[in-house]
């Protein structure tokens, strides 16, 4: 099936949904130029600094970390229920050990020099744009302090969304 590219505004789906509950694959290239995903569940969308915006976090011990820190574009790919069990495995097995993608049997799709995940039914590409890390001094509801009990505080990256592909 193939992508048709269209405007962040045309995006149809929920994106407390699609983040929240369907999930997405984070999507980067690693030095070597292969890629890397993981499964992730915290992030959003929104207007910032007159941009479509996208904001994902990242703890620190994740390989995903690394790679965002030396890469300037990614992609958010959201896929299919029937994708559920390969979605756990990519959010649990660290990319530094083993090719999650081959394993999984995704295919790359590549436009503009970012890569994303073919079998998504909807997949973002992105240019970082600002990162910040969370600080247990910002914390106002201190209940939420139980999401960090080994203190590794989440990057939160924010980028601009330079493509949007669906099927």
């Amino acid at each position: 099936m193939e992508f048709k590219k269209i405007t962040p505004d045309k995006i149809l789906e929920n994106s407390f949904d699609l983040i929240g509950k369907t999930w997405m694959l984070v999507t980067t290239q690693k030095p070597d130029g292969s890629y890397n995903t993981m499964t992730a569940s915290w992030g959003g969308t929104g207007v910032l600094w007159g941009k479509n915006v996208v904001f994902v976090f990242i703890r620190p011990q994740r390989y995903t970390y690394e790679l965002m820190e030396n890469c300037q574009n990614f992609s958010l790919s959201f896929l299919e229920e029937s994708f559920r069990e390969k979605l756990g495995f990519c959010g649990k097995v660290s990319g530094r050990d083993k090719d999650k993608i081959k394993e999984c049997g995704f295919n790359l799709h590549i436009e503009n020099e970012t890569a994303f995940i073919e079998e998504g039914f909807l997949s973002l590409t992105c240019k970082k744009l600002y990162f910040g890390d969370i600080q247990q001094s910002g914390f106002i509801d201190e209940e939420l302090l139980k999401n960090y009990t080994q203190k590794d505080y989440h990057r939160m990256y924010v980028a601009e969304i330079t493509g949007v592909y669906k099927k």
